[in-house]
């Protein structure tokens, strides 16, 4: 990757378009010039990066002529509002707000589907898909081949970063409040989330599903390569700042073997298997800042020896939106855009 791309970031001042940066500069990306840009009042503000503080401009006024790739961290209504003129100037694209169709901009983890890119030609368009989708799939691609999976349950319990800075703030709020006695009133969520749990991470629709649970159980079928797989999703958001933490339950076509599925696991590209006597990963504890999904309480099922039971905590800003989108780019330039840099 010895050229140089020019790269426009498309919610540079969010959390996970700052984690975005920084992970630019730590791995070295083969950036010539990085635009960053932002809508409404985030316009002008400065984001560090490589020993100087570069100014955040206004989507609404860029020309993605001036790019080849652009990743969209910004929300799905500014997605969907300037994907159409990057495509227009023949920029590629990685999408990190679920906006865009999965049939123009399939989901993409490298660890677990990196063949997708075989089918597809420039301009490119990939989605980055949501952060537990990320953490399933690089915990279930490794082992898709040994268990068959007929169905899977997952119960996700999503840090409040998954609903942006407002999110985090709030946390805050509500949690200084109640430790300094005074009355609670909720104002971005809808109840309580400081020493709670919520049940829906989102308004649910006629079915009583969100729309995050719908993506979920869409994106996994596409990353596994099982359309038929049965599956049921429930995200939650638990009173945490960062990190995810995902309870899952795979029947598999037969029997288990579970030194099988551990050896997989400890040897799965940005897996790391937590199997010390009664230890298990955490959030805050394994996750938070860590480029790996850490997965634990590797079991079978009570009374099922087809079920196959596992704990995975995942850093939801870095490892499954902004380091994933990251990696998906670097496969580009290595195997796609590097054909067309000049």
């Amino acid at each position: 990757m010895s050229q140089s791309l020019d790269i426009a970031i498309i919610g540079a001042t969010g959390t996970v378009g700052e984690i975005l940066v920084q992970l630019l500069e730590e791995r070295e990306f083969p950036v010539g010039n990085l635009h960053l840009l932002a809508s409404g009042e985030s316009a002008g503000a400065s984001v560090p990066f490589k020993g100087r503080n570069l100014r955040v401009r206004d989507v609404a006024d860029f020309d993605f002529s001036q790019v080849r790739l652009a990743f969209f961290a910004a929300g799905e209504a500014v997605t969907r509002s300037f994907v159409p003129r990057a495509r227009a100037v023949g920029c590629s694209l990685i999408d990190l707000s679920g906006a865009l169709d999965p049939l123009e901009a399939p989901s993409l983890v490298p660890e677990a589907n990196p063949e997708l890119l075989a089918g597809l030609s420039a301009p490119y368009q990939l989605t980055s898909p949501s952060a537990s989708a990320v953490a399933l799939a690089c915990v279930l691609a490794p082992l898709k081949d040994l268990l068959k999976p007929q169905r899977l349950s997952v119960m996700a319990s999503l840090a409040v970063s998954s609903r942006g800075r407002e999110g985090v703030t709030e946390l805050a709020r509500q949690t200084a409040e109640l430790l300094n006695a005074r009355p609670l009133e909720p104002r971005f969520f809808d109840r309580q989330i400081a020493f709670n749990i919520l049940a829906q991470a989102g308004a649910p629709d006629a079915q009583g599903h969100i729309a995050l649970e719908r993506r979920l159980v869409s994106e996994i079928k596409q990353l596994l390569g099982e359309p038929g797989l049965r599956v049921a999703a429930t995200c939650a958001l638990a009173p945490v700042f960062f990190g995810d933490s995902l309870a899952v339950s795979v029947v598999a076509e037969q029997q288990l073997d579970l030194t099988a599925v551990r050896e997989r696991l400890g040897q799965a590209p940005g897996v790391e298997l937590v199997e010390e006597e009664g230890d298990y990963p955490t959030a805050v504890g394994d996750a938070v800042g860590q480029d790996s999904v850490y997965v634990g309480r590797v079991r079978g099922g009570v009374d099922d020896p087809c079920e196959l039971n596992l704990w995975i905590a995942s850093d939801n800003a870095r490892k499954g939106a902004a380091l994933n989108a990251v990696q998906s780019a670097e496969l580009l330039i290595k195997h796609y855009l590097s054909k067309i840099l000049t």
